[in-house]
């Protein structure tokens, strides 16, 4: 019990400590990357080609009520992770969900070039460069 409260008490002063921070940085901005390695979680496939499976067949581990029928998410999700779903679907809040896992090849070469507007890559892959033919 004693060591509860003490990582309470020391959680609540960082929490205030950070927020005083907060209050005298003025112009601070945060910016987060979903595209970086070790970041997992839902893909929006959006207009983006379909994405290379893991399984073809989406993975359920608790099935959706009767009467209910729910459409597929896509996860992109570390190594091991969607071989034992069952056992990290919570960390996901995805077990009631049927999941398609995408490839780590499909996230890096596709999806993580979109969210960052890689034009420039796009366009050497479709020979748009800025020089002329010879």
């Amino acid at each position: 019990m004693k060591r509860t409260v003490a990582a309470t008490t020391a959680l609540a002063a960082a929490a205030a400590a950070m927020a005083t921070a907060a209050a005298h940085a003025g112009d601070v901005g945060v910016s987060i990357s979903v595209d970086q390695p070790g970041i997992y979680g839902r893909i929006d496939i959006g207009t983006l080609p379909p994405p290379l499976l893991v399984y073809p067949e989406p993975v359920v581990i608790e099935p959706a009520p009767v009467g209910v029928v729910l459409q597929p998410i896509y996860l992109h999700v570390p190594p091991g992770h969607a071989k034992h779903w069952g056992k990290h679907c919570r960390k996901y809040n995805a077990c009631g969900q049927p999941v398609y896992f995408v490839r780590d090849d499909w996230y890096d070469n596709v999806y993580a070039p979109h969210l960052r507007g890689d034009r420039d890559d796009q366009n050497r892959r479709q020979g748009n460069g800025h020089g002329k033919p010879k």
